[in-house]
């Protein structure tokens, strides 16, 4: 969901939520989508001391988001649910970690974000909270993303396959024991690792198409193009950022040897 940072090294192969691939191909129309690595469920945690029993009563509360993101995409989705729309409450930008202790403090009524900082938000407040889930209305789109260009250099290409297939072997693991993945997600993240362990199951581990991608592009452009003042890019057009050769490729591979300890 975050804004990748424009000062870094170009990158041959990337991963983000498909808002950003949106947004940042419309000056790369070369970009390429190639998998769903994970899907997002996402939810709102909310103050019940707020007066927030239900997702309506989240009009003229201030919601902790990032309204630029897959975060904000899925709030108004939310709102909507109820007939309500972003005019109808108030979204409060602020850095990521500092979200949950603003929904402790009061100075935000809800937290709308991905984990695993819902979770943290949630234990901030303890038996003060109820969840909104978003299953059936929206959950981000977690992808790997590459280039034409690099689609087009065959020993690129045959790289980008062998690392597809890697993830596939790697979620395969992942959905029999996630013991490993979550040590490693801690490592790397410096979260807790209970923490990591709570927020899992928040998160689709797919390794594959979703089936709706399209669909999901094609709505979610409409609502960028509108912040933007531009053009929505059509279905047709759309359809050109999703290439779905590569993991074709990678599906016919078998399962590569296990690295060793």
């Amino acid at each position: 969901g975050a804004t990748p940072d424009d000062t870094s090294e170009p990158a041959d192969i990337a991963t983000n939520a498909e808002t950003q691939a949106l947004r940042y191909s419309l000056r790369n129309p070369e970009m390429r989508i190639i998998m769903t690595v994970t899907e997002g469920l996402y939810r709102i945690v909310a103050r019940r001391s707020a007066g927030i029993n239900s997702l309506a009563d989240l009009k003229g509360k201030r919601i902790a988001t990032i309204s630029v993101t897959s975060s904000g995409f899925f709030t108004q989705k939310m709102l909507k649910t109820v007939g309500l729309s972003s005019d109808d409450v108030t979204m409060v930008g602020m850095k990521l970690p500092d979200m949950p202790q603003a929904l402790a403090d009061r100075k935000v009524d809800a937290v709308a974000i991905w984990e695993p900082e819902v979770e943290r938000a949630a234990q901030a407040i303890g038996d003060d909270a109820i969840e909104f889930s978003g299953k059936g209305v929206y959950r981000e789109l977690f992808n790997l993303n590459t280039t034409a260009g690099a689609l087009a250099d065959p020993q690129m290409r045959r790289n980008i396959v062998v690392m597809v297939r890697a993830i596939i072997d790697a979620t395969q693991e992942v959905r029999r024991d996630p013991t490993r993945a979550q040590q490693l997600v801690a490592q790397h993240s410096g979260y807790p690792l209970e923490l990591v362990k709570q927020s899992w199951s928040h998160h689709n581990w797919l390794a594959d198409w979703t089936g709706d991608l399209l669909d999901v592009l094609e709505e979610e452009e409409a609502w960028l193009a509108k912040q933007d003042k531009r053009t929505p890019r059509t279905r047709a057009q759309l359809a050109t950022l999703i290439d779905t050769s590569i993991l074709e490729e990678a599906k016919a591979l078998p399962p590569l040897p296990k690295r060793r300890n």
